[in-house]
């Protein structure tokens, strides 16, 4: 097969930004009236695949003849093959004529050349709009700067038709052909630009063929090594029109020794035109095996500890193709996620096909520890308490297990009171609640910075107070004066 004055079509599915190539089934003549003793190539197909228009060359009943280039088309008949195959109408002339696109509704297609009057051609693109049974006079597409000078060139516009792939010897071009890409925005293609020399070599690059999503390019090439004249070759969008991953082959079932190119897909089905089998070019075709469907289950492991954020979730994905790509609602993007707290967390693994599955799992908290308090009653001029005595042992043994239970700070607040009867070892009564406060406070601080927490307990006076009823000289009467001699200690 001779490389032609032709290029891509539309794409019609996705591939993935993390693209890797299906696995499929042996390749096949298409079957059906398509292929014939001339050469058939660049198959395009409306979306729901069932109009597959190709170009046909080398037929003597073509417009300008046997060395003429017809656009053709068939419809899909109810056993899959495409049969009854017959010219467009009012598009083909004695020029070289292909499709490149076709619009989401079909309604409306791109060609090749830009079509002036009834005879004159120039090199450059072209749309028509759909009228009755036929097409109406294409309309030259301008792209600004576009000079082509060549014998071949061609083009792809993507599903949106707001992209377009031109392959052409051009400014910047480091081989035969090169890729260039240009943009519609408010109406209006922009100049194209070089793709870059990671998909140009100084061989050619043609027939690209762009996925639905817009990263992941397929396109043809002699320069990049192979299986021989010409194979067909992805890679995957970086970022710009301008980074591309290293192109990968697709491999010796779609390749062959020979010329391997105008490579597209519909459905489950792939395309491509090669002469594989003899000297002129036929379509082939082969199914997309379905991969395994992808799932995806997660096991937690709950927090040992309140407020300590040790959780975590593990994921275990089955089926689907490699490479996985993950998604959490908190954000991350690892297979498992480690040192969460509690909630729930949802996970979803896309694969290299484009597969999705979630799941979703729940971390829990051991709950928040109890406060503890103590309050203790003193007898006249009384004011301290100490850690061996059984009450405030316990207290402290307590706050000592709040902090193991993950309490990052604990706070142990102090009330002291005395009584209105009046005492002459602290002089005044307010002194002697006073000493209360700062008696407990001194040994608590002690107590826990020796335990090595006084980072994690603080100890706080609130209150140091005289209260209780008037002293009217009955030193003896426990019952009155007691209850407001003591100290209070709370945690919070």
């Amino acid at each position: 097969m001779k490389k032609q004055l032709l290029l891509g079509v539309v794409v019609l599915g996705a591939f993935g930004a993390n693209a890797q190539f299906w696995k499929i089934s042996e390749p096949m003549v298409l079957p059906g009236t398509v292929n014939t003793g001339a050469e058939e190539s660049m198959p395009v197909f409306s979306k729901d695949s069932s109009i597959l228009y190709f170009t046909r060359t080398f037929d003597a009943t073509n417009t300008g003849g046997e060395y003429d280039q017809d656009i053709w088309y068939s419809r899909r008949q109810p056993n899959g093959e495409y049969t009854e195959c017959e010219k467009v109408k009012n598009i083909n002339n004695k020029f070289n004529n292909a499709v490149f696109g076709v619009s989401r509704d079909g309604k409306s297609i791109y060609l090749l050349n830009a079509y002036e009057g009834k005879k004159d051609m120039e090199k450059g693109c072209a749309i028509s709009m759909q009228k009755g049974n036929g097409w109406e006079s294409p309309t030259q597409i301008e792209i600004p700067t576009l000079d082509i000078e060549g014998d071949y060139y061609g083009f792809h516009v993507n599903e949106d038709e707001n992209v377009m792939i031109i392959s052409y010897k051009g400014p910047g071009s480091v081989g035969e052909e090169d890729l260039y890409v240009s943009t519609k925005s408010g109406g209006a293609w922009s100049a194209p630009i070089h793709m870059g020399s990671t998909l140009n070599t100084t061989g050619f690059e043609i027939s690209p063929f762009l996925n639905k999503t817009q990263d992941t390019l397929f396109f043809s090439s002699n320069g990049h090594g192979g299986q021989g004249d010409a194979d067909i070759f992805y890679s995957v969008k970086q970022g710009s029109w301008t980074s591309w991953s290293n192109p990968v082959n697709l491999g010796p079932k779609v390749n062959s020794s020979k010329f391997d190119a105008y490579f597209s897909y519909s459905g489950n089905m792939i395309y491509w035109s090669s002469n594989k089998e003899s000297e002129r070019s036929d379509i082939y075709m082969a199914y997309i095996l379905t991969p395994p469907p992808v799932s995806i289950t997660c096991s937690s492991t709950n927090m040992s500890t309140y407020g300590v954020k040790d959780g975590r979730v593990n994921a275990t994905v089955k089926g689907g193709v490699e490479p996985y790509t993950f998604s959490w609602t908190n954000g991350a993007t690892t297979g498992d996620i480690m040192g969460v707290g509690a909630g729930e967390y949802t996970v979803t693994v896309t694969d290299a096909v484009g597969q999705t599955a979630s799941s979703t799992c729940s971390v829990t908290e051991p709950p928040a520890p109890m406060d503890i308090s103590l309050k203790h009653f003193f007898d006249y001029n009384a004011d301290k308490l100490t850690i061996e005595e059984g009450k405030l042992k316990e207290f402290v043994n307590g706050v000592e297990k709040i902090v193991a239970q993950g309490r990052p700070m604990v706070t142990i607040t102090i009330n002291s009171s005395a009584s209105y009867v009046p005492t002459t070892t602290f002089k005044t009564n307010d002194k002697l609640a006073k000493s209360r406060a700062q008696q407990i406070e001194k040994e608590l601080n002690q107590y826990f910075k020796s335990k090595g927490m006084d980072a994690k307990v603080k100890v706080q006076i609130i209150a140091a107070v005289v209260q209780g009823p008037k002293y009217e000289g009955d030193f003896d009467n426990q019952d009155k004066y007691r209850p407001y001699q003591f100290i209070e200690l709370k945690t919070k």
